[in-house]
């Protein structure tokens, strides 16, 4: 598989081990394989290494060492990682005007509704 194929998972960037375990446990229940980093730079890390490239990453805004604005602006400017989809999952009252020049495709608010979230993957994943 090459650098810029896409295969059919999701990249959830969340810190906060309770929220992560959660998405992670729901959407592996419905077969929608997962992986996981903590933070933006590990996640960029980790995206960059990998052998092929998610459908879809979900992205917290609040994060350690890289915040979520961070993460996304590299990916954007990273020609490998700028088309994979991005849905940003945050408990920011105002999140509707701090996403807008973000290009993401969709968003999430914590506590995240597991219908809502399951849905979402789903439409994105095609």
């Amino acid at each position: 598989m090459s650098q810029s194929q896409k295969e059919n998972r999701v990249f959830l960037i969340e810190d906060d081990q309770d929220i992560r375990s959660s998405i992670i446990e729901v959407l592996e229940d419905e077969g929608i394989p997962i992986e996981w980093a903590t933070n933006g730079e590990e996640a960029m890390e980790r995206l960059l290494s990998a052998e092929s490239k998610p459908s879809l990453i979900l992205l917290d805004l609040r994060l350690p060492v890289k915040d979520g604005f961070q993460f996304r602006s590299e990916q954007l400017s990273n020609p490998q990682l700028a088309d994979i989809p991005v849905v940003v999952i945050s408990a920011d009252g105002k999140l509707q005007e701090k996403t807008q020049d973000l290009g993401i495709s969709g968003l999430l608010r914590k506590p995240v509704d597991i219908e809502q979230l399951v849905n979402t993957v789903r439409e994105n994943l095609h």
